[in-house]
């Protein structure tokens, strides 16, 4: 009796080692899936939060551009001071500028408004808060508490200022001054959030001057001193 020995087929043996290949090669491919979504979603997350602080930086900056300009001291608003935002002390900034896009669109407005900037933390999460309040005259500060607040971006983790004197740096300018500096220095920093051990750090400062119109405001205000001592 003959036995068949070209018989086609798979040993036992053959068809483990198949399947143990197989999975070796299916766990390599979704370990590279994984590792290139998790790359494509740290870069989304560094890009989004660099926009979001180019963002935040240009309107802090042109709102300090487009301050308010007038000889008169007491028409002239700019404040910085630090205050206690819960997990740390962060920079507080008003200010009356000239725009010309409206705060609320259907009510009657001019073009100078009083701009506020500062920090909001709430649940380990913070952002950077804009408050926008149109002015009719010159009001006191109890008349410009209101306006439009605007989240301009988040997980802003630093929002720090120094204003320069003509003479030295200082870390606030509060109003009892009076004047205004001649250089004002804003640093911000965000961070990428999420929940990353270890988030990318983001950082972008700027310094704006305006030293004539300082001179101008601390020359007008002298002038308006001698007069009410006469």
């Amino acid at each position: 009796m003959r036995t068949n020995r070209d018989r086609k087929g798979f040993t036992l043996l053959e068809v483990m080692l198949a399947s143990v290949m197989g999975a070796f090669i299916a766990l390599v491919a979704i370990g590279t899936l994984q590792t290139v979504t998790a790359a494509k979603e740290r870069i989304e997350a560094n890009t989004t939060c660099a926009d979001e602080l180019r963002f935040a930086a240009d309107m802090v900056h042109d709102d300090l551009v487009n301050l308010y300009r007038d000889t008169d001291a007491a028409k002239v608003k700019l404040v910085g001071i630090l205050e206690d935002a819960g997990d740390g002390i962060t920079m507080n900034l008003t200010m009356h500028v000239v725009g010309t896009a409206k705060a609320r669109s259907t009510q009657p407005e001019g073009d100078l408004y009083e701009v506020q900037y500062f920090l909001h933390t709430e649940e380990e999460k913070s952002a950077l808060m804009r408050r926008w309040c149109p002015i009719v005259g010159i009001e006191d500060d109890t008349q410009t508490q209101g306006g439009i607040l605007t989240v301009i971006a988040e997980n802003i983790v630093g929002f720090d200022m120094r204003f320069f004197d003509g003479s030295e740096w200082q870390i606030e300018w509060p109003s009892e001054l009076n004047s205004l500096p001649h250089l004002v220095e804003v640093i911000l920093t965000a961070h990428t959030g999420g929940d990353e051990e270890k988030p990318l750090v983001m950082a972008r400062n700027f310094i704006v001057s305006f030293p004539r119109l300082a001179e101008q405001v601390q020359s007008g205000s002298a002038v308006t001193a001698e007069e009410e001592s006469e």
